[in-house]
């Protein structure tokens, strides 16, 4: 979600990986203060204290989000610092291609081409105002919701270019951005990650992209990263009652929960791990729609739920956040709990209303759509039970 900077993998770090230690080139999620002097908390920067009489519906979300964040076709994180980055920019693609705008997802497509398209055919993960592209490195959970977006919009809307595009891009993550284990193939986090043991980051995946793509593109390679990535969340799973926000995948297939590097040496369910139900929650596979059921029981223990948890489900921060009660509502839609899904899916408005952050109202916005339309390519109306 909030990604900072890359730390780059040194000398020092492959002799501690040689030595046992998984130091890996990764983005410090956990620190929550470096963009720009700026404070990066998603939580902060409350700009209302009345929460609306009624909730939002899921068009009036995604209109707000667009409202709110796009300046130009550029998604704007303006409570981080005004950068954007690439997943940014790949929720404003979905977003304004589930409200039929056509004109703001062209120019969300058009910024983007132009400013963060490389020579991979990839999307540089951050850019700024004052210096362009500060981090050219993918990112692969915007690379593959921008496909998604691109290859919808492109049938949808009779455009041959949108389809072209998604279709490269897609070709380009299956190239840079995938690894075979003993489990099956996976998602790497970004070309960055490619040796061994991979790091892994469970709600990066997307069984519904991944079906999207298999159909646009007729590329078996769709089902394999498919299965493989359902049998990789099935371990981190296995390993706790919530999913890390990161964990290290092993080529035999042996997983371990790990920490977000950059000063925080927790292991949490957290910003990221939060998007791991409203994937699986919206996929068409019964199985990966069991996966995000399956944490349900855990994160019903509490009422309030706070913007982290820790993996046994014990709260570890005072903040919230409007994605903890939007991954709540997918768990429990997933379990068949429809009831206390839309009661979830109320507070996560709420919570975003009092305070609205970029990375909260996009989730708040997406998590509405996924679990109560097909429009993305998924099948969370069909699969939900009786509550």
């Amino acid at each position: 979600m909030t990604r900072r900077t890359w730390i780059p993998v040194t000398a020092a770090a492959a002799v501690l990986v040689a030595v046992g230690i998984a130091l890996v080139a990764v983005r410090p999620w956990g620190d929550r203060t470096t963009d720009a002097g700026a404070a990066s908390d998603p939580t902060s920067t409350p700009t209302s204290t009345t929460a609306p009489d009624a909730a939002r519906s899921p068009e009036q979300l995604r209109t707000d989000f667009l409202d709110r964040y796009v300046r130009d076709g550029r998604v704007v994180r303006t409570d981080q610092g005004g950068d954007t980055v690439s997943e940014g920019q790949a929720y404003g693609l979905l977003i304004a291609y589930a409200n039929g705008d056509r004109k703001r997802f062209d120019a969300i497509w058009s910024w983007t081409e132009r400013h963060l398209v490389t020579d991979d055919d990839l999307l540089a993960w951050r850019w700024t105002p004052d210096g362009g592209v500060a981090d050219g490195q993918s990112a692969s959970d915007a690379d593959l919701d921008a496909a998604r977006a691109l290859v919808l919009a492109g049938s949808s809307w009779g455009e041959s270019r949108y389809t072209t595009a998604g279709k490269t891009l897609a070709s380009a993550i299956l190239e840079h951005e995938t690894a075979t284990t003993d489990l099956g193939t996976i998602l790497l986090p970004g070309p960055w990650a490619d040796s061994e043991p991979y790091r892994y980051d469970a709600s990066y995946a997307s069984p519904a992209a991944f079906e999207v793509l298999a159909t646009a593109t007729g590329d078996d390679r769709w089902t394999a990263l498919s299965r493989g990535s359902r049998a990789v969340t099935s371990a981190v799973l296995d390993e706790s009652d919530l999913p890390s926000d990161w964990s290290q995948v092993h080529a035999d297939g042996s997983v371990d929960p790990m920490p977000a590097t950059g000063g925080d040496s927790r292991v949490l369910y957290g910003y990221d791990a939060m998007r791991m139900p409203v994937r699986y929650a919206e996929a068409c596979s019964a199985p990966d729609r069991a996966l995000a059921g399956s944490i349900a029981p855990t994160l019903r223990r509490q009422t309030q739920l706070a913007a982290q948890l820790d993996l046994g489900g014990t709260a570890v921060t005072g903040d919230t956040s409007a994605l903890a009660y939007v991954a709540r509502a997918a768990a429990e839609h997933a379990s068949g709990a429809t009831s206390a899904a839309a009661t979830d899916l109320r507070r996560a408005d709420r919570t975003a209303a009092t305070t609205p952050t970029y990375y909260g109202d996009a989730w708040a916005a997406l998590g509405a759509t996924m679990l109560t339309s097909d429009v993305l390519g998924g099948c969370a109306t069909a699969g939900g039970g009786a509550s």
